[in-house]
């Protein structure tokens, strides 16, 4: 798991809860074609394993998070965090250089500290500033966090 971190949102998702493909998918926002893929590799890595129910309707297929994958997922997820206090203490220091190569180097990691909530959105954005950069630059739309303001943007009630 140490070059893709998708491995690890799909990790996290299924331990939240998450149990069937379609709701992993939905969540995680990674194509039907590359989960499955990945889903795979995690079995055959033994991270997750697949347990076929009987239900009503049939058979019911659900995916569970093993004991070795809940451990990889913890270590995983002190590894983004230990990353993300890095770019703080760097973003602190003011040397923007060194704030972007570092950004550059863990703009895989990026989707993966927003999923777990590992960092936080206010500085994220205030180190784009600072760098004079947009985030879309290293963050794509599809991995931004949701913050739907309707269209109106903001709505202040004043008490009329």
């Amino acid at each position: 798991m140490e070059s893709e971190p998708k491995d690890v949102i799909i990790l996290g998702s299924i331990r939240r809860g998450k149990k069937k493909f379609s709701n992993i998918q939905n969540e995680t926002k990674i194509s039907p074609e590359e989960l499955n893929s990945i889903l795979e590799e995690l079995e055959n890595r033994k991270f997750i394993r697949v347990e076929e129910l009987k239900g009503w309707f049939g058979k019911k297929i659900e995916l569970k998070i093993t004991e070795d994958g809940s451990n990889e997922l913890d270590r995983k997820i002190i590894e983004i965090q230990d990353k993300w206090k890095e770019m703080q203490l760097i973003y602190e220091s003011g040397d923007k250089q060194k704030l972007q190569q570092k950004m550059e180097e863990n703009k895989s990691f990026l989707p993966t500290m927003m999923f777990f909530g590992v960092m936080d959105m206010m500085m994220f954005s205030m180190m784009f500033s600072m760098m004079g950069i947009g985030m879309s630059d290293y963050v794509s739309q599809e991995n931004m966090p949701d913050e739907d303001m309707g269209d109106e943007g903001y709505d202040f009630d004043i008490g009329f």
